[in-house]
């Protein structure tokens, strides 16, 4: 679907995808709408080296251990002509780096490195800084959209002078990135922490969104990490307070990626194509003429500019797709597989009757619509849109959450029906890793809103305080 809708395609080099004008346009509204949520929250956007000297990657441990077998690593700055073969370039030998360079897979060590130059005093803090970027991790399994060798996404540092303050920051954009994908993606998502084994390298604390797709997986939608000081303190980052001590920072990172194009896809397409959400739809709205001759399409097309130009008014992105090498039919498939929401068919007929046939893409209804109002029952049809497809999914996921009290339940449940299973967990690393062993399942939250009520582990049989969300997942 990916490929067929024209959103994506494998590159050349293994594991990396181009990213094509209708996939990277879905992804710009993305970023566009994200990027005012970071600055309405008082975040500034910068931009930091793509390269990360090895001994910075090497400082936060944990870090350097959690992404070392990913890691594209640059040892030498040039190459020369093959001396056996002109056609041919090799490394040159006396080109070596004096310190190798990590191509980044995340940008901590590097921002942290720079903070150190940035921060001597409270009044230098917090440092609310995001960036959009491209980042390398070596995947050996990659999908397009979900797990590629270099994506693209957003990522933020921040810099903060108490333990609350930063905690309160991690909350803050995990709760920001759970309203732009329910808001505008139309995917409800589970708001929780992360199990120790999987928070991110480094974190103290990972808080994420997991959202859960048609085929019973889930998939991490975002992560929002609490760092404590352990940043701050491989790269000596101190500030002095305001009663005259010297004390280290506190830290944030955060971020989501174009893993949300695969979630988007995933969530609300179905066997004719693409289903995209009015918000995030480049175009909201494509009409297209059925004529024969030229003087057919002459009537239809001043109709469909005055129709595209009310539209546009009303602040909704149209296309008026009048190419003549293309018949009707070919156009609708094509309109239908790159999940453009609203289409409008005008024919002669329809001019006589002053009137347009309207189909909507999430439930393929057709019906005739009068042009007099067509603005206001298209601006109220993509509303409902919206609203529509965030409460499929929602039902889809209420569905799909189960609760079991025993391991052989759980295995059950797991292989017959999938999605999330709600089950008790004794809290250690020895009992995820036997379950996620023996079943591919793993602890995708420790949901936020889970009232905590004791129980006994479905593995263990050891006490438990709260349930937790497993799945299998991508």
């Amino acid at each position: 679907m990916v490929v067929k809708a024209d959103l994506a395609e494998n590159s050349a080099v293994r594991g990396c995808m181009v990213i094509k004008p209708y996939g990277y346009a879905i992804w710009e509204k993305m970023q566009s709408e994200l990027d005012k949520m970071f600055k309405a929250t008082g975040h500034q956007n910068a931009y930091f080296p793509l390269f990360v000297p090895k001994s910075l990657f090497e400082a936060e441990e944990k870090n350097a251990e959690g992404f070392a077998k990913e890691c594209a690593v640059v040892t030498h700055y040039r190459l020369k002509t093959d001396p056996e073969d002109a056609s041919k370039l090799i490394v040159d030998p006396e080109a070596k780096l004096e310190e190798e360079l990590v191509v980044r897979p995340t940008s901590e060590a590097i921002i942290w490195n720079t903070y150190k130059n940035w921060i001597q005093s409270y009044r230098d803090l917090p440092i609310l800084i995001n960036q959009w970027a491209n980042v390398v991790r070596w995947e050996m399994r990659t999908r397009l959209f979900l797990r590629t060798a270099e994506f693209l996404w957003q990522e933020g540092h921040t810099a903060h002078a108490t333990q609350e303050e930063a905690l309160e920051e991690t909350r803050l954009i995990n709760g920001l990135y759970a309203d732009f994908v329910e808001r505008f993606m139309a995917i409800p998502v589970i708001q929780g922490t992360k199990s120790e084994s999987e928070r991110f390298a480094g974190a103290v604390e990972t808080y994420c969104i997991e959202a859960l797709m048609q085929d019973g997986k889930a998939l991490q939608a975002g992560t929002s990490h609490f760092l404590g000081q352990n940043f701050a303190k491989a790269f000596d980052v101190k500030f002095a307070t305001q009663s005259g001590g010297l004390e280290y920072v506190w830290a944030s990172s955060w971020g989501v990626s174009t893993r949300l194009m695969g979630a988007l896809i995933m969530t609300h397409s179905d066997d004719n194509g693409l289903v995209l959400p009015p918000n995030l739809a480049p175009i909201q709205v494509v009409i297209v003429p059925i004529y024969k001759g030229t003087e057919q399409l002459e009537s239809i097309s001043e109709m469909a500019h005055k129709i595209k130009s009310d539209l546009t008014a009303a602040g909704i992105s149209v296309k008026y797709d009048d190419r003549d090498n293309f018949k009707p039919g070919f156009k609708f498939n094509d309109y239908e597989l790159k999940g453009v929401p609203l289409r409008i068919a005008i024919g002669p007929r329809d001019l006589e009757n002053n009137q347009v046939e309207l189909a909507r893409r999430d439930t393929m209804e057709k019906n005739t619509i009068f042009i007099e109002g067509l603005t206001d029952h298209i601006q109220s049809s993509l509303e409902e849109m919206q609203s529509n497809l965030f409460d499929k999914a929602l039902q889809f996921r209420e569905e799909h959450i189960t609760e079991v009290n025993d391991f052989d339940e759980f295995q059950k449940v797991l292989e017959d029906k999938g999605g999330f299973i709600s089950a008790h967990w004794d809290g250690t690393s020895e009992t995820e890793e036997a379950i996620k062993k023996k079943t591919k399942a793993t602890i995708r939250c420790i949901p936020l809103t889970e009232e905590k009520a004791a129980g006994n582990c479905i593995y263990s049989g050891k006490p438990s305080v709260q349930r937790v969300l497993f799945a299998k997942s991508y």
